[in-house]
């Protein structure tokens, strides 16, 4: 009993391990996108991350000797994932180049309550009145940070809101999606979807593609390969250690993408974003916790 409960905390302290990395390598990302943006277009800057992820993440599936076009691939909630990348990464790079590194990342904090709250309204997974409680507080966080009606507040602010929001809708149509389309292919579409969010970016705001410097170029190629170290090593996080064990260190993010933004960018820290902050990873956490034990089911008529 004790070797088996050793090896269990092993695993989670490894699986652990993977996510901080996992989310410092996000952050990292985030960080040179926003540095690219100082040159380059939103949709170029899409377009060559998109590209970029999706030769590494074909390559993947190639040396796997996965085929990239199956008709699990095709299947409409598959289209339907696409079509929610397209906007959260639309939207959150608009959001990382237009506004704070550090507001936008601690807003990306509550995904994983809206995928609760969309878990139990489409899936209806159970969720007891406490969970209901503790997302609503935590989107009560996100507008707290957002400020309507406040002298801080811009409509910018709803870029990365909106970012959030296509994240979520992603993660809960990855659920939906077959079983058979492994990670590889799931990142190969995923990154497709990045490179039609660019090609959107650059019609509807008629940008022209600027030729990148090499510290640009290095920027672009840093987010590409970084991100797709990120991806790799969520992945192993999640399959190294339990879910809820690795889970709540997924808001290491937030320090992460915090600091880069004070640090790299010079970006300040108010009451406003702290409180915010706060009560995201508060509801977050308290509904990791919750997962553990039963709670009865919330019916919707």
């Amino acid at each position: 009993m004790t070797t088996k409960l050793r090896s269990e905390d092993r695993s989670n302290l490894v699986g652990s391990i993977w996510m901080v990395a996992s989310m410092a390598a996000f952050s990292a990302e985030d960080a040179l996108v926003k540095a690219a943006a100082e040159v380059l277009p939103v949709g170029q800057i899409l377009c060559l991350f998109g590209l970029g992820g999706m030769l590494v993440f074909a390559g993947i599936a190639k040396r796997n000797r996965e085929p990239l076009f199956t008709a699990d691939a095709r299947a409409p909630i598959m289209l339907v994932r696409m079509l929610l990348e397209v906007t959260g990464r639309l939207f959150y790079v608009l959001a990382i180049a237009l506004t704070p590194l550090s507001a936008t990342t601690v807003i990306l904090q509550a995904t994983p309550l809206v995928v609760v709250a969309g878990a139990a309204m489409v899936f209806h997974e159970q969720v007891g009145i406490r969970r209901w409680m503790a997302v609503l507080v935590g989107l009560l966080g996100v507008i707290v940070i957002v400020g309507p009606g406040t002298d801080g507040f811009s409509m910018l602010s709803m870029l990365a809101v909106m970012g959030m929001l296509g994240f979520a809708g992603r993660d809960l149509a990855s659920r939906a999606a077959p079983a058979r389309v492994s990670t590889s292919i799931l990142g190969l579409y995923g990154f497709l979807s990045v490179l039609v969010a660019g090609v959107m970016s650059s019609l509807w705001r008629g940008e022209w593609f600027v030729w990148p410097t090499g510290k640009v170029s290095f920027c672009l190629l840093g987010a590409v390969l970084v991100g797709v170290a990120a991806y790799g090593s969520l992945m192993k996080a999640m399959r190294t250690g339990e879910v809820s064990a690795v889970t709540p260190f997924r808001y290491s993010r937030l320090l992460f993408g915090v600091a880069f933004g004070v640090l790299l960018f010079g970006e300040r820290l108010n009451l406003q974003m702290m409180v915010g902050s706060g009560l995201i990873v508060l509801s977050g956490l308290f509904i990791i916790w919750r997962k553990r034990a039963p709670v009865p089911k919330v019916e919707f008529s």
